[in-house]
């Protein structure tokens, strides 16, 4: 039985990813910064561990209290939803800390033992800003093309070991706490001479018809990890594949579970 580990899954995407993995046999290691045993059902195959991905002990407990994994899905990542002048440093480092910093050291973590069984997969959840540029995501959207581009060439050194890497692309999930929770921690202030312009782009954005539920990002994430042949980006939810095809780029829809 193949077992997966999952960072982020208190809720939202990581949640919806563990619960499919489950559903489809698979050995879950589901990780959040606060364990909940209520999250997911009881099962024999579930394992839910503590896990910070800041934290160097952390991850090495973490990995080790999993054991082998056959996949790493890197999901956990904090959002933010302000312009560069009214974002304090401190919350930029703690941005990337999580969203790039906290990707590449989980991956080096388990990047050994996938080596030496020359086999392997990796998923790195990213995001859709990485696709068209957007107001008020300067910041979250550098984090993100930078995990894009560890994944790009990551994918070319672990090749060589018979490891592939993969992104996942998720669109605005409105369903999801992400944005709630990101605004509670990492603030939101918009300086005056840009309060009307954000305004009236979160105004655009409520408005739109088109969106992303964690079930599309659980799916996207299982074509990722049990297709050999699955393209580099996967697009996670409508709006996401329509930016895809709005880019030019094509849009793979199947699904492949059984």
């Amino acid at each position: 039985m193949p077992k997966i580990l999952i960072t982020g899954c208190s809720s939202g995407f990581g949640l919806a990813i563990a619960h499919t993995f489950l559903s489809e046999g698979w050995e879950v290691v589901a990780t959040m910064r606060t364990p909940r045993n209520d999250l997911l059902p009881s099962h024999d195959s579930l394992k839910v561990l503590a896990l910070d991905v800041t934290d160097a002990e952390s991850i090495a407990n973490a990995v080790k209290a999993a054991g082998p994994i056959d996949a790493l899905v890197n999901n956990a990542g904090v959002g933010m939803l302000s312009v560069l002048e009214g974002t304090e440093m401190s919350k930029i480092r703690e941005l990337f800390e999580t969203n790039v910093f906290g990707a590449m050291a989980m991956t080096k973590a388990v990047l050994p033992q996938m080596r030496d069984r020359r086999s392997g997969v990796i998923v790195n959840v990213s995001s859709s800003v990485t696709i068209k540029p957007l107001l008020a995501l300067s910041v979250y959207s550098a984090s993100k093309a930078a995990l894009n581009a560890f994944t790009e060439s990551l994918a070319l050194e672990a090749g060589l070991f018979g490891i592939r890497a993969k992104l996942v692309l998720p669109g605005s999930a409105p369903t999801t706490g992400f944005g709630k929770n990101a605004v509670a921690r990492m603030g939101m202030n918009i300086p005056e001479p840009y309060t009307a312009f954000v305004q009236d782009y979160l105004a655009t954005l409520r408005s739109g018809t088109e969106f992303t539920t964690p079930d599309d990002v659980a799916q996207a994430v299982w074509r990722a990890v049990t297709e050999p042949d699955a393209p580099m980006k996967t697009p996670a939810g409508a709006d996401a594949q329509t930016l895809f095809r709005e880019a030019g780029q094509s849009v793979v829809q199947k699904d492949s579970r059984s």
